[in-house]
């Protein structure tokens, strides 16, 4: 603590300093310095942290200690609870059996437990609760009779060498063969029996990575879930798009049409036109969006007197014209089409498309919108003698389809020698990437 106080006063005398001083740290500078200052109390936190953790503990002993001393006026401090009947089609979790620890039961996979779940020694050297027993998921319990009649316990030591047992998953076990340790994602993917050395009256517990001891007694390992620990403790997020908790870990998830990157974090946009993932029909043009694919077909347009002849798949040129016909001469002599992919909320302003003249006849060149299509996010802008180009000026939020229709004009003398038009069509995706 003391060395995050004297960078503390260190920076406060820099910026003192700088009201009378003309040479004054610079930003970086004062930037290392707070990152010094954050980086010893992270730490001085974190040793904290674990001490209150380590008292905790002791506490927990000592009261768990005080309890037993306390039992039948402290003539009876080594007593127990008898040892629990065994669970058939599961396990018992916790092996200390003095008064004041817990013991939990859990059922393998198909069964579902009936009774207490977690019971405690009581000073009466006595289980709190009831004896469970597993059964069938779906089963109706029928060692129920009544709603009064307290159910009986099931035990494979009950039965009889001439009673068929019932279907079980397992094979059935005599009453003096100890049953197989389930594995853990039989049990629960979520919760697992703890791993405690006893030594000199004292118990020591330990989790594998990703779990959490609980319990009163330490006897069982809890999942942490990173995701949710995550976002409540951290700026950034853990996933770029969604963030699945697994036992002991967690997994990131991307969205239909994107792919997890390398690094386990990142998702990457997939391109079914490269893949032959597409099913455009014939005729039509496939562009990658990010996540999925549009399938389009450009069309000539259709003016008075004009009649146009598509060139290329994007592009329409149109047929020459008469001299004295006015109206096809003032219709558009190419007609261009381009379709571009970006991520919703994309920062703005930037550029998004140029045009050009490949040579200029005339003696002016005009760029500029037409219509009202696109006028809230789009603009025109000239950024030479011979190009033009559209700005994106307000950030798209998708999903969305935006238009905007850009035209070049070319005049000699005021007078029209021809008009250019690219109509720029922009799929907004739904994510952030």
């Amino acid at each position: 603590m003391k060395e995050c106080i004297f960078v503390v006063a260190f920076c406060v005398c820099q910026l003192s300093l700088c009201y009378a001083q003309t040479d004054c740290p610079s930003s970086v500078e004062l930037q290392n310095a707070l990152r010094q200052v954050h980086k010893l109390l992270t730490a001085h936190e974190t040793s904290y942290i674990q001490s209150l953790r380590n008292l905790r503990k002791k506490l927990n002993l000592l009261k768990n200690n005080t309890t037993k001393a306390g039992v039948k006026g402290g003539s009876n401090s080594t007593a127990t609870c008898p040892v629990p009947e065994t669970l058939a089609n599961g396990r018992r979790l916790g092996g200390v059996l003095a008064v004041g620890h817990e013991v939990h039961f859990l059922c393998g996979a198909g069964y579902e437990l009936v009774g207490s779940e977690t019971r405690m020694c009581q000073q009466s050297l006595r289980w709190s609760g009831q004896q469970p027993h597993c059964r069938l998921t779906g089963q109706a319990d029928s060692s129920v009779t009544s709603p009064t009649t307290p159910a009986s316990p099931l035990r494979s030591a009950t039965l009889s060498p001439t009673t068929p047992a019932p279907p079980l998953p397992s094979a059935t076990l005599s009453p003096t063969t100890p049953a197989p340790p389930l594995p853990s994602a039989s049990l629960s993917d979520f919760v697992r029996a703890s791993r405690c050395i006893h030594l000199q009256g004292s118990t020591h517990c330990t989790c594998e990575g990703g779990f959490a001891l609980t319990g009163t007694d330490n006897s069982l390992c809890t999942d942490i879930d990173e995701c949710e620990l995550y976002r409540r403790t951290q700026s950034v997020r853990l996933c770029m798009h969604n963030c699945l908790n697994t036992a002991g870990s967690y997994r990131c998830v991307c969205p239909t049409g994107y792919i997890l990157g390398r690094d386990g974090h990142s998702c990457q946009d997939v391109n079914e036109c490269e893949t032959s993932q597409q099913s455009c029909a014939h005729g039509k043009v496939c562009v990658n969006t990010y996540g999925g694919y549009e399938c389009v077909e450009a069309k000539c347009p259709h003016f008075r007197n004009a009649t146009y002849v598509k060139t290329s798949p994007l592009r329409c040129e149109r047929n020459p014209c008469m001299a004295w016909d006015k109206a096809c001469l003032q219709a558009p002599s190419s007609v261009s089409f381009h379709y571009m992919a970006v991520v919703s909320n994309m920062s703005a302003p930037r550029v998004l498309f140029r045009v050009s003249a490949a040579r200029l006849l005339g003696d002016t060149l005009r760029f500029g919108l037409l219509g009202n299509r696109g006028q809230r996010h789009f603009s025109v802008q000239r950024s030479s003698q011979t190009t033009g180009q559209l700005l994106l000026v307000a950030p798209p939020h998708g999903p969305a389809t935006l238009h905007a229709e850009v035209e070049m004009s070319e005049l000699e003398k005021r007078k029209l020698l021809g008009r250019y038009v690219t109509k720029v069509t922009l799929f907004v995706s739904p994510y952030a990437f």
